[in-house]
C-alpha cells in the first residue's frame, strides 16, 4: 500500500501587513515546519508572535497565510476506471506501435459537472508526454453514494481497511459483460472523510491495475486540485513507486513530479518523472484490460478551458467549504498566481493551496487565468480536441492465397490535437480477410512455411536444425512464431510475430493473428462474428448432419515390422484412438497420400508429444506404463493409416465424427474410389514458353466435381490418374533486335558537395509485336551499355563562419589581447564557401593599471604598452566581487513565494531568505553603473626607447 500527503499542513508563515501611515512592514521570524497537521498551540504561538511584533512598530494588523486545509464533511464520490482500447463499435484495436490504453471510469456525485471537470483535468495530466505513453481516462459511469452509505464503508483513521471496504464495494458493482458500455476496469473513490492520519490524501495498491479487487483507489477530494492525487493514486495501481524512495528521482520532486511522496504538483506546473515514465513501461503491456476501447457516453459537454465554467469564489467553495471565496483584503498578488480564499467572517484570514486557479477562469474584464497568467485568450492557446479522418483505403493482401489480411488506416488530423487537447478515441486501422480461397499446393500450412524458412539462418547450439511448426500452450504466445527442432524436439521462440493471416491455433480453423493479437473470426468468415463449427463441420450447424465411426480392433502380429491397423478416411473430425490394455506395441501414423510417417517412424523414441502434420495437430500419449492414446480434433485433410510396431497382440478402440454426406463413400471404415464423384478437367492452356520466335503451351488440367460440374481443389482427384498433357505451337513471328533503353535521371542525391550524384534505369528489351517490350537479358544486346550513374552539384556548399571561444587575457593587468578561432564550415562540419567576412579573431582586454614594480608594467620594454596601460576615464575597473556575508540557501519554503519578494528589502528577511532576494536584487534594483567599451584598436609596432 502506498500512501500520499498532498501539501497540506507542512507549513505556516505569519505575515504582518501595513495598514498604517508609518509604511513598515515586518516578517516574523518565527516560521514553523511541521510534518503532518498544525496543532493549535502552534498556530497561537505564531500569531501571537506576529501580533507582538508587528505592535511594537506601528499600528498594524495581520494575516496568517495558511497552506493547510480543513476537510468537510460531504457525499463520497466514486470512480471507476476502464482501460480499453476498443474501437466502435466496441471491435478490438489493433497493435500499432503507439497503441492508446483509455481509462474508463464510473463516478459516484452530487454536482456532474464539478466531476467532469475533476476528472478532465485527470485525463489531462496523464496526456503530459512526460509520460512516454498514450494514456485517455474515460468516464463510464457515475454513482453517488449517501452519507450513510458513505460512513459504512469509510473507517476513520483506518486507511487500510477503508481501501478494503471500498475495493470490495466496487466490485459488487461492476457489470456482469465485458462489453457492457458500463464495465469498469479501475474504481476511483472519493471522499472527504478523513479516512487516514491529518494530511494523508490517497491509498492504494501497487501494480493492482486489472485486478478484480484491487484495481481501485481511495481519495480525499477537496478541490479541482485533487485531480493530482487522483492521478497520484491511479499511478501507484498503474505500477508506480514514490520519486525518490526506491528509485533515483528525488530531484524531480521539488519540480512538480505527479509521484513525489509529498504531492506539490499545481495547474501551471506538474510532470511525471523519469522514474514514473520507466516504471509504467514495465508493467503496461501485462494489464490486458487496457487494450479494448470505450463506448462514446452522452456526458454534459464542457468548454476547452474548465475554467470558463468556475469562477474564482466557486473554487474556493470546493476548496475550502461552503462560504469561501476569493481573498480580497490584500490586492498586493497576482490572483492567477496564486488562489487566496478567505470566509466572511475573517476577510484577513487568507488559505492557499499553493496553486494557480484553473485555466480559463476570469480574472479581469475579457482577461483569464492561463498557465498562471491573466492574459486574454488567442485561439493558439485553446486546447483542441482531436477528430477522426477519413479512412484510406485498403493496402494489399498479406497473402495471394490461403487467406491474408488488409489494412486500411486513419490519421487523427480532422483536426489535430492542439494545446493539450484529448487525442481521437479508437482504432486508427482496421483490417478485413483476403484472398481466402485455398493454394494451389496441395493443403499448405502457413506456420509451417514460416519455420522451414528458417532452416538456413537460424542456428540453435551452434547447429542447423530442421524447423518443425508448434503451438504454445499459452493463449498469448500463439501469434509469436515458435518452432521445435526435427532433430532435437526443442522448442524455440523464434523472437518474432507469425505473418499477418496466420491461424491462431491448429484447434481454430478461421480465427487469425494479426500484428500479434489473435483476432476472432467466425466460421462465416466475419471478424468478430460468434458463429462456430458443429461437430462435423457445418457453421452454425446442430450436429444433425454428424455421424459418429466408432468399435474396436484386434489383431495379432505376423511379422516384424510395422502392422497395418486401421485406415481413417480423409474429413474425419474427433478422432481417439486407444489401447484397450497397455501392451508393449508402439503406434505409428502414415500419411495416405505421401507415404511417410509423421509420428513414431523407424527409430523414432516414442515419447509423449504434439505433432503438426499439413495443420493438422495430433497429440500422443505414451508414458511407458499406461495405454498408448491418440487423438485429434482435425479435420484430416488426408487419409491416414494407423499401424502398430511391435510382436504384441493389438487392442485398439476408435472413435471419430463424420458427415453424413461421406458415408456413402464409407465400407468397412475405407473410402471407395474417388472416381464416382470427381474428374480431371480441361481449365486453361499455360502461358506461351516464347513471347515470340515459335513457343508452345500446354493444358492445364483441374479438378471438376461430377455432380455440378463445379472446379474445386486438386486434392479431391489425388488419387484419380491425371489426363495426358496436350500441346500446342504459339507466338510464331520472329523476334525483334534487343535494344538499350533508359529511363529519365533522378534528381541528384546532394545540392552541393563533392558526393553528389544521380541515376537512371537501363535495361535490355525486345520489342514485342503488341505493342510492348519484354526485359530480357544484357547478354543479348549488342550496343554499349547507356550510363546509370553520374556525378552532379560538385561544387562547395554555403557555409558560415563558426568562431570559438576568446581566450583569457594575455596579461593579468593593463591592456592585452584575446584570441579565438574562426572557421568556415558546413552544418555536417566539411569544408564550404563562406560569403561573409571572416569575423575578427583578435581583440585587445583591459584590465586595471598594474602597480609599479609590475612584471607586467615594463615587459618587453614595450612604449605601446606602457601607453595602453593608461586608464581610460571612461572605462570603470574591473574588480573582484566585494566579500558578502556566506549564503547557505533559504530557510523557509515561503521565501520562494512571489508574493513576499518586497520583504526582501529588510535586513531579517534577506538574511534568511538570502538565496531568493538575491536572484531578484538585479531585477528589483538594477545597477546604473555603464558596462565596459571596448574600442578596437590597430596594434603599431615600435621599436625599444
Amino acid at each position: 500500500m502506498s500512501r500520499a500527503i498532498f501539501g497540506c499542513g507542512d507549513s505556516i508563515v505569519c505575515v504582518c501587513v501595513d495598514v498604517c501611515v508609518c509604511g513598515v512592514c515586518l516578517l516574523c521570524p518565527a516560521v514553523l515546519d511541521i510534518n503532518v497537521g498544525l496543532s493549535v498551540w502552534a498556530v497561537l504561538s505564531s500569531v501571537v508572535c506576529c501580533l507582538s511584533v508587528c505592535l511594537s512598530v506601528c499600528l498594524s494588523v495581520f494575516v496568517c497565510l495558511s497552506v493547510c486545509l480543513s476537510s468537510t464533511s460531504s457525499p463520497c464520490i466514486v470512480v471507476w476506471s476502464r482501460v480499453s482500447t476498443r474501437p466502435e463499435p466496441r471491435d478490438k484495436r489493433r497493435q500499432s506501435p503507439e497503441r492508446a490504453y483509455n481509462i474508463e471510469v464510473l463516478l459516484g456525485v452530487d454536482d456532474s459537472k464539478y466531476l467532469l471537470t475533476l476528472m478532465n483535468i485527470v485525463n489531462e495530466i496523464y496526456h503530459d508526454p512526460s509520460l512516454g505513453a498514450r494514456i485517455n481516462v474515460v468516464l463510464v459511469r457515475i454513482i453517488m453514494l449517501g452519507y450513510g452509505k458513505s460512513m459504512s464503508l469509510i473507517e476513520l483513521g483506518n486507511p487500510s481497511q477503508s481501501l478494503e471496504n471500498v475495493c470490495r464495494w466496487a466490485f459488487l458493482q461492476q457489470k456482469q459483460e465485458t462489453g457492457d458500455a458500463e464495465y469498469h476496469d479501475h474504481a476511483i473513490f472519493l471522499t472527504r472523510q478523513e479516512f487516514g492520519p491529518t494530511g494523508m490524501q490517497g491509498y492504494a495498491p501497487v501494480t493492482g491495475m486489472c485486478h478484480p479487487v484491487r484495481s481501485c483507489t481511495l481519495n480525499h477530494e477537496d478541490g479541482f486540485s485533487s485531480a493530482f492525487v487522483v492521478a497520484h493514486e491511479t499511478g501507484h495501481v498503474l505500477g508506480m513507486e514514490h520519486d525518490g524512495q526506491g528509485n533515483r528521482c528525488g530531484d524531480e520532486v521539488h519540480m512538480g513530479s505527479i509521484m513525489a511522496p509529498l504531492v506539490q504538483a499545481a495547474f501551471h506546473r506538474f510532470h511525471w518523472s523519469r522514474c514514473s515514465q520507466q516504471e509504467l513501461g514495465r508493467y503496461l503491456q501485462s494489464y490486458d484490460c487496457l487494450r479494448d476501447d470505450p463506448y462514446e457516453h452522452n456526458w454534459p459537454s464542457l468548454p476547452r478551458l474548465p475554467g470558463l465554467h468556475y469562477s474564482m469564489n466557486e473554487q474556493c467553495r470546493f476548496d475550502f467549504g461552503v462560504g469561501y471565496v476569493m481573498c480580497t483584503a490584500y490586492r498586493t498578488f497576482d490572483p492567477c498566481k496564486q488562489l487566496w480564499c478567505s470566509h466572511p467572517d475573517n476577510p484577513f484570514f487568507c488559505k492557499t493551496k499553493k496553486g494557480p486557479p484553473i485555466d480559463g477562469t476570469m480574472c479581469g474584464d475579457g482577461k483569464h487565468c492561463f498557465k498562471g497568467h491573466c492574459i486574454w485568450l488567442t485561439n493558439d492557446m485553446i486546447k483542441q480536441d482531436g477528430g477522426w479522418g477519413v479512412w484510406s483505403q485498403f493496402g494489399s493482401c498479406t497473402r495471394t492465397c490461403g487467406g491474408g489480411v488488409q489494412f486500411r488506416t486513419r490519421q487523427c488530423d480532422n483536426p489535430r490535437p492542439a494545446n493539450g487537447g484529448r487525442t481521437c478515441l479508437g482504432a486508427n486501422q482496421k483490417f478485413q480477410l483476403c484472398n481466402s480461397q485455398e493454394c494451389e499446393e496441395l493443403y499448405s500450412d502457413f506456420r509451417e512455411e514460416q519455420c522451414r524458412r528458417l532452416d538456413t539462418v537460424f542456428e540453435f547450439h551452434n547447429n542447423k536444425h530442421h524447423w518443425l511448426p508448434y503451438e504454445h500452450t499459452e493463449p498469448k504466445q500463439r501469434c509469436h512464431l515458435h518452432c521445435q527442432s526435427k532433430e532435437t524436439r526443442d522448442k524455440i521462440n523464434m523472437q518474432r510475430l507469425v505473418q499477418d493471416g496466420t491461424l491462431c491455433s491448429y484447434r481454430d480453423p478461421y480465427s487469425v493473428c494479426v500484428r500479434g493479437d489473435c483476432e476472432k473470426v467466425g466460421c462465416d468468415g466475419v471478424v468478430g462474428s460468434s458463429q462456430q463449427e458443429d461437430k462435423c463441420g457445418v457453421c452454425g450447424g446442430d450436429n444433425s448432419s454428424c455421424k459418429i465411426i466408432n468399435g474396436n480392433f484386434t489383431r495379432s502380429a505376423k511379422k516384424q515390422g510395422f502392422l497395418k491397423v486401421l485406415e481413417i478416411p480423409r474429413g474425419a473430425r474427433h478422432l481417439l484412438i486407444q489401447e484397450i490394455k497397455p501392451t508393449a506395441h508402439i503406434l505409428a501414423v502414415k500419411n495416405q497420400a505421401s507415404g511417410q510417417f509423421f509420428l513414431n517412424a523407424e527409430g523414432d523414441l516414442p515419447e509423449s508429444r504434439a505433432v503438426i502434420e499439413k495443420g493438422v495437430e495430433w497429440e500422443y500419449v505414451n508414458n511407458g506404463h499406461d495405454k498408448e492414446t491418440l487423438q485429434t480434433n482435425g479435420p484430416l485433410r488426408h487419409g491416414v493409416l494407423i499401424m502398430s510396431h511391435g510382436d504384441a497382440k493389438v487392442t485398439l478402440s476408435y472413435k471419430y465424427i463424420i458427415h453424413m454426406d461421406l458415408l456413402s463413400a464409407i465400407e468397412n471404415n475405407m473410402l471407395l474410389d474417388d472416381t464416382s464423384f470427381y474428374e480431371w478437367a480441361l481449365k486453361k492452356w499455360s502461358y506461351c514458353s516464347k513471347p515470340c520466335g515459335g513457343g508452345k503451351q500446354y493444358t492445364r488440367y483441374g479438378c471438376r466435381r461430377r455432380a455440378d460440374s463445379k472446379m474445386v481443389h486438386r486434392r479431391y482427384c489425388e488419387n484419380i490418374k491425371k489426363l495426358r498433357a496436350i500441346s500446342r505451337d504459339c507466338n510464331q513471328k520472329e523476334c525483334s533486335q534487343p535494344i538499350w533503353e533508359d529511363g529519365p535521371w533522378e534528381p541528384c542525391s546532394k545540392t552541393c558537395g563533392k558526393t553528389g550524384y544521380q541515376m537512371r534505369s537501363v535495361r535490355c528489351v525486345q520489342p514485342l509485336d503488341n505493342g510492348n517490350k519484354r526485359s530480357i537479358h544484357s547478354k543479348y544486346c549488342n550496343d554499349d551499355r547507356p550510363e546509370a550513374r553520374r556525378p552532379c552539384n560538385r561544387e562547395l556548399c554555403p557555409a558560415q563562419w563558426r568562431v570559438g571561444s576568446w581566450t583569457q587575457c594575455s596579461v593579468t593587468c593593463a591592456n592585452g589581447t584575446q584570441q579565438r578561432q574562426a572557421l568556415c564550415h558546413t552544418r555536417d562540419n566539411t569544408i564550404g564557401l563562406c560569403l561573409d567576412s571572416k569575423p575578427d579573431t583578435i581583440r585587445i582586454c583591459r584590465l586595471m593599471p598594474c602597480p609599479r614594480g609590475s612584471s607586467d608594467l615594463n615587459k618587453n620594454g614595450n612604449i605601446l604598452i606602457q601607453w595602453l596601460s593608461r586608464p581610460d576615464p571612461d572605462l570603470p575597473y574591473q574588480r573582484n566581487t566585494s566579500r558578502k556575508q556566506r549564503c547557505h540557501g533559504d530557510r523557509s519554503v515561503f521565501c520562494r513565494m512571489e508574493v513576499l519578494i518586497r520583504y526582501c528589502t529588510l535586513p531579517d528577511y534577506k538574511r534568511m531568505c538570502c538565496k531568493s532576494c538575491s536572484n531578484v536584487t538585479d531585477i528589483l534594483f538594477p545597477s546604473t553603473m555603464p558596462g565596459p567599451r571596448l574600442q578596437p584598436m590597430t596594434a603599431v609596432d615600435m621599436p625599444p626607447l
